[in-house]
């Protein structure tokens, strides 16, 4: 599955904003989903993810109560909502995709889950 990220942007700190994925290809019902992002210097984290069918979703410790991701099967998209912005959040966030299976649930933290990534979209933070 094609991925394409977009909503990026600036935020000032305690601010809110939305980046969305837009998928393609065929069965994207069949793929669990998530967020990964990445700041200047540092590996790639996890941050959000999401079932096939929006059941069950997880969210790495620093962003639980802030970020919300969700996504609409009919029209192949995701979202993450942010709320509550902090300057740690300062990333490239990339949209990811992987099959969903028992290997998806037990490991949805690790990027070797995700087959396909989508291009990135800068978030900035300000203070």
């Amino acid at each position: 599955v094609q991925l394409q990220a977009s909503g990026g942007g600036v935020v000032q700190s305690g601010g809110s904003l939305r980046v969305s994925c837009a998928a393609s290809g065929r069965d994207f019902s069949t793929y669990g989903m998530g967020w990964f992002r990445q700041s200047r210097g540092t590996e790639r984290q996890f941050v959000a993810a999401i079932s096939r069918n929006s059941g069950r979703t997880w969210y790495a410790n620093s962003v639980k109560g802030r970020f919300t991701i969700s996504r609409d099967n009919a029209k192949n998209t995701m979202d993450l909502q942010m709320s509550s912005l902090k300057p740690e959040d300062t990333a490239v966030y990339y949209c990811v995709a992987g099959l969903y299976t028992s290997d998806f649930i037990n490991n949805y933290y690790s990027p070797v889950v995700y087959d396909d990534w989508g291009q990135g979209t800068q978030v900035t933070v300000s203070s």
